[in-house]
């Protein structure tokens, strides 16, 4: 079994008298930095020179400056900027004020587990990964219940590395709901898996290739776009709340049977294979070396697929119908 942390196995008192520096200002940057100075820590935001996001933080309460001045004064500096922009900032703007006695943390551990940044051996490093978009675990926060994160310690010379890092956890609400311990590797790997091969790519491709077939069949794009994109959410939420038992108790027994009988050949044999083939390609590294170098290219490619994809017709007849239901903003 995993081993799980709940509040009352932590100390938000080990972050006491200490200055916590939430380097970025984003969708997890706000809610890390928002979430912990509600419970009571100092926090600072460290920000480039004319981010549009100074004013935000400010407006929040919180005291803003640039990474360079955060990353001198913290005790605990959390890098939340995104993957690819880490390593620049932390060697412009990091690594010169760290010393033995900060505590470097990540929410994500690809840079650290593909060696993009590599830290002083005295420095003790330590993940905290939230397992909820920011804005999802700050709202979640508000309501006095958090989301789960796991943790993961990657150096630890101080010998109190998971203790500052169950603190931060708690801090940020995850206490409340369940800290699961993990490495650097485990957590990089299964994260890039997850998100290639279900929850963004597997999902978006199986949703897209399926209104593609009706449409293809003659049948309108808009119920193909209810059948195959609208409903998917109601899917979701019953997986959610009480796993694949409860979704199939859920829905209508013909869908049921559909589910045992037709699910097997679309996500079959091949898809497994497939899977364990890009799996390998994150364990090797051969992910992160494409990535890394489509961002040294100018991302030409990426932006690309990024303006082929918004211009896929279930995009354009998605707006028109979703136009239609102003509702739907609220239950986001």
């Amino acid at each position: 079994m995993a081993t799980m942390y709940y509040e009352k196995d932590g100390n938000l008192g080990v972050l006491k008298d200490k200055i916590v520096g939430i380097i970025g200002y984003g969708s997890q940057g706000h809610a890390h930095a928002l979430n912990l100075k509600d419970s009571g820590q100092n926090v600072m935001v460290g920000l480039y020179k004319g981010s549009n996001s100074w004013a935000k933080a400010e407006e929040a309460g919180l005291k803003v400056a640039e990474v360079a001045e955060v990353a001198q004064q913290a005790d605990v500096i959390m890098i939340l900027v995104p993957d690819m922009k880490q390593k620049q900032v932390y060697e412009e703007s990091i690594a010169p004020y760290l010393t033995s006695s900060k505590t470097l943390m990540f929410a994500h551990g690809f840079a650290i587990h593909f060696k993009m940044i590599v830290p002083p051996t005295d420095v003790d490093v330590a993940m905290i990964a939230p397992k909820a978009p920011g804005h999802r675990m700050r709202e979640i926060f508000t309501r006095d219940m958090g989301v789960p994160s796991l943790i993961a310690v990657y150096q630890d010379p101080s010998g109190h590395t998971k203790e500052t890092a169950l603190a931060y956890g708690i801090g940020v609400g995850s206490g409340r709901a369940g800290i699961l311990e993990t490495t650097f590797k485990e957590e990089t790997e299964t994260d890039l898996f997850g998100e290639q091969s279900v929850l963004c790519g597997g999902v978006t491709s199986l949703i897209q290739m399926g209104f593609e077939t009706l449409v293809e069949a003659g049948y309108q794009p808009e119920v193909a776009y209810f059948e195959c994109m609208h409903e998917v959410k109601l899917i979701v939420d019953l997986l959610y709340q009480g796993g694949m038992s409860y979704m199939r108790y859920s829905v209508s027994e013909t869908a049921e049977y559909g589910d045992y009988s037709r699910g097997p050949r679309v996500i079959d044999e091949h898809v497994r294979e497939t899977m364990r083939t890009v799996l390998k390609e994150i364990q090797s590294g051969e992910f992160a070396k494409e990535w890394i170098a489509e961002n040294d290219e100018g991302l030409k490619r990426f932006n690309q697929q990024r303006k082929d994809g918004a211009e896929h017709p279930i995009e354009k007849v998605g707006k028109e119908l979703r136009d239609m239901m102003p509702w739907l903003q609220q239950t986001i």
